[in-house]
Order: C-alpha cells, then structure tokens, then sequence
C-alpha cells in the first residue's frame, strides 16, 4: 500500500513539473508573438510620423524623416527592444522545454512501470 501513496505522489509531482514547462512554452510563445508584432507592423511615433514596418523597410531608420534630419522612428521602435524580447524568449523556451519533457517522462515511467508490475503479478498467479 505504501508504494501506491508513493507512485500516486510521484505522478502528480510528474504532473505539476508538465504543466510548468506548459506554461513556460506558452510564455515564450506570447514573447515571440509579441517580437512578430513589434517586427511585422508598421506603427505611429507622433505627429506625422508615420513609421514603417522593421522589417519591411529599404532604409535604415525605417522611416521617411531620415532624409529630412527627424528620426523619430529611430527612437520609437529600436532594435535593442526587439532583442530584448526576443533574447527573453530564449531561456523561458529551452527551461519550459526540460521541464515539460521531464514531467512527461516522470509520468510516462510511472505508467510503464505500474503496467510492467501488474503484468508480472498477473503472470505470478496464472
């Protein structure tokens, strides 16, 4: 009896250990949708100041008020922001994946192994 209070324990620590890395997976996917957007939209920086998407610009400033000296694109939507989010998205992923996999695995060995001693003492009786 005490062995299946311990393997129901494991299990829902295998669980809980899954939806962890769950829930870190879909941050770091809310973190690369949000670099999307930042990167694939174009946007307003003031008066005027219509500014053109990142990636879809042919100049560097990314906006018409390079050649007439305003650059406020520029400053509105930087690169080191789209960085930012995008170097955050790393860590939160590669962590969210380990434990994902791991609760799967837990879980996953502790069916197995439940299966494989039923299997054996229905073998045992027979």
């Amino acid at each position: 009896m005490r062995s299946l209070t311990y393997d129901i324990a494991f299990r829902a620590r295998a669980k809980r250990t899954r939806a962890w890395g769950f829930g870190l997976l879909s941050l770091a996917a809310l973190l690369w949708v949000w670099f999307g957007v930042l990167l694939l939209t174009p946007y307003d920086a003031g008066y005027r100041s219509n500014c053109e998407a990142r990636l879809f610009t042919d100049r560097s400033t990314a906006n018409e008020g390079a050649y007439t000296g305003e650059n406020r694109c520029t400053a509105e939507r930087d690169w080191p922001e789209l960085l930012g989010v995008l170097g955050l998205s790393v860590p939160v992923s590669v962590v969210g994946a380990v434990l994902f996999t791991s609760g799967s695995v837990g879980n996953r060995m502790a069916e197995h192994l439940a299966e494989m001693t039923r299997l054996t003492e229905a073998a045992g009786r027979a």
